[in-house]
């Protein structure tokens, strides 16, 4: 809690600065908020962000804006993991701000973030520093970029979440929905009714967020090539797993994979 405390302090101390932040600050910490809206930008691996309704994974060369007083924690399983924060005082017009949103960091904004790279601490009204790095937020909704859309609801009911990790365990299965739900004793529209009704998503959707979660985690940290991948996480056709996984990326395994080694 003493952590806590002091990044929340760290964050709000100075309501009209902008506080830019490289160190892996909010990791592992609990829930928390912060009255400055937070740009969190991921290079060299994946992390998750949690809220009360959903897991958010931001693949490397990639942001999440999280606007003002949104509770959150940050979770990451990689030590290659380079995180910058910069957190951002005052209200928004546009609804951009007030969303909270994953993007791919842009050719334009990762030369900006290189100009202004040894940054840290607070910058104040009138520097030409909290100019450039209010331009920098400026510039987020004028780009017009795809969320990256992988987004896992979460629930308190132990019964699905004793499935979910019955179907983590299994990726590399082929999972049927009549199987799994004889598996835990529902008939089949039972079993999609407590999907439905604890998660809001369906269960064919939810298996496939899982399996291209993996499948990013894989091309990562393993030496699998695309087929191997593919395989590992239950596509026994490659072209199906590309689809799927460009449908809810919005790229190409091969284009994360290039994305990961920058």
């Amino acid at each position: 809690m003493r952590l806590l405390k002091q990044l929340i302090n760290d964050v709000d101390q100075n309501p009209d600065s902008i506080l830019v932040l490289r160190q892996q600050t909010e990791q592992r910490l609990p829930s928390h908020q912060h009255e400055k809206a937070q740009l969190l930008l991921v290079f060299g691996g994946i992390a998750y962000l949690r809220t009360r309704e959903k897991d958010f994974y931001i693949p490397s060369n990639h942001y999440i804006w999280i606007p003002e007083n949104y509770p959150h924690n940050l979770m990451f399983n990689t030590q290659d993991l380079y995180i910058i924060n910069i957190y951002f005082p005052g209200k928004n017009e546009e609804s951009f701000y007030d969303e909270l949103g994953i993007y791919p960091v842009s050719k334009l904004l990762l030369e900006m973030l290189s100009f202004s790279e040894k940054w840290q601490g607070n910058f104040f009204m009138d520097s030409w520093e909290y100019e450039f790095l209010n331009t920098l937020k400026n510039l987020l909704p004028k780009e017009n970029l795809k969320k990256f859309s992988i987004q896992l609801p979460t629930t308190d009911d132990q019964r699905v979440n004793g499935i979910l990790d019955y179907l983590q365990a299994r990726l590399n299965e082929t999972i049927t929905l009549e199987e799994t739900a004889n598996q835990f004793g529902f008939s089949v529209r039972s079993f999609t009714r407590l999907f439905s009704n604890k998660l809001n998503i369906t269960f064919i959707q939810y298996l496939k967020m899982l399996r291209i979660i993996r499948a990013m985690e894989l091309i990562k940290d393993s030496g699998m090539n695309m087929t191997e991948i593919a395989y590992e996480v239950g596509y026994s056709n490659i072209s199906a797993f590309s689809n799927n996984f460009q449908q809810l990326t919005n790229m190409r395994p091969t284009e994360f994979k290039s994305m990961s080694l920058k």
